[in-house]
């Protein structure tokens, strides 16, 4: 069984990486609940690829304790899968915690033990600029879901989970969780994703992303000595532009000179978290992605949310509409736009949507 290693560090003041998948937001970045930070080392990894790596580390965090039943199994556990280029940290936010995490809220801390992991070649878990640079195996979204599947069995020795949550990639990660191990989570909730191949929009923003990296003369094929700026203040404006929320950026930054401020700030935080080999890797992994075919394999309840002003992911496609019936497990939720909203970064913002969290629970509860 691979080891693991607690790092009993609490997470008061650790700045949170910039997203795009909250790029429009205002920084929140104090986290709201301390949490413990450990390692976990897994032998042998494989990838699809072909390729392996020796040992992967799997960086994490948990809040609360975990409980076992009469034989002697962890029966607590929530599963939070954070979005592409962030890390379980994003979860830490007092817009998400404070909505979840404290006595009597739907994750009620006290109540269950909750699991925060970076995937793979995501915050400080193995990842490309670790040193192998290209080298690092080419990981799609099948593989993270494996490599979180062995981390919970081998590292932890959970075989079950009261609740996987997911927001963006973290979202998809679920409809793949869905199809390859039914049952082990007794409830799941994706947030701002649709259940199909990434394609128009939303895959050319990220083949945009990346073709200004690699155009870049400094991304020397990924052999850089300095970050390839070019190509990451491409790449960085994109992944800004497309979290944005119209009604929340007006009501909030409606003049010329607020507008400006705004995309100074929040342009700086997400170019200054980017490392270019990281974010090629993060972005291409949604290439194998495409649950389509066999969704009726997920019998596990299911609330599935999406937000009106998501321009990652746009209702007006009828995607859910079309695939929901093939899905007699699951409930659609779509939350209409408004000022509160925050496009596809509304996933965040979990006092929108924890109503239909907690219908989820009681629904699925033993």
């Amino acid at each position: 069984m691979p080891s693991f290693r607690l790092l009993a560090r609490p997470l008061a003041g650790v700045l949170l990486p910039a997203l795009f998948a909250v790029a429009h937001a205002a920084p929140d970045t104090t986290p709201a609940y301390e949490a413990v930070e450990a390692d976990a080392m897994l032998d042998a990894v494989a990838f699809a690829s072909g390729e392996t790596l020796p040992e992967a580390r799997i960086h994490y965090r948990t809040i609360g304790q975990p409980r076992r039943d009469a034989q002697g199994r962890i029966d607590n556990a929530v599963l939070l899968l954070h979005g592409t280029g962030g890390s379980g940290a994003q979860f830490l936010q007092p817009r998400f915690a404070d909505a979840l995490f404290g006595p009597g809220q739907p994750l009620d801390a006290g109540r269950y033990f909750i699991l925060l992991p970076d995937n793979i070649g995501h915050g400080g878990s193995s990842k490309p600029s670790d040193g192998l640079r290209t080298a690092f195996p080419r990981y799609g979204y099948a593989d993270m879901v494996a490599i979180q599947h062995r981390w919970l069995t081998e590292s932890l020795g959970i075989d079950s989970l009261r609740l996987i949550l997911g927001t963006s990639m973290g979202c998809m990660h679920i409809f793949d969780w869905g199809q390859r191990h039914p049952g082990f989570a007794r409830a799941l909730m994706p947030l701002a994703c649709q259940p199909v191949e990434i394609g128009d929009r939303n895959r050319v923003w990220r083949k945009a992303a990346m073709d200004a990296i690699r155009s870049d003369p400094a991304w020397q094929d990924g052999h850089y000595t300095t970050q390839p700026l070019l190509g990451l203040r491409t790449a960085s404006s994109l992944s800004v532009l497309v979290g944005i929320a119209p009604l929340n950026l007006h009501a909030s930054h409606p003049g010329r000179d607020a507008a400006d401020a705004w995309w100074e700030e929040r342009f700086a935080a997400d170019i200054g978290a980017r490392d270019a080999n990281d974010w090629l890797y993060q972005l291409d992994a949604s290439r194998d992605y495409d649950p389509s075919p066999e969704l009726e394999k997920i019998v596990d309840p299911v609330v599935w949310v999406n937000f009106a002003d998501d321009f990652i992911n746009p209702p007006e496609f009828g995607i859910a509409e079309r695939l929901q019936p093939r899905m007699r497990t699951t409930r659609h939720v779509l939350v209409p736009a408004s000022a509160r909203t925050r496009g596809h970064g509304t996933h965040t913002s979990a006092a929108i949507w924890k109503d239909a969290l907690v219908e989820l629970l009681e629904r699925s509860e033993r």
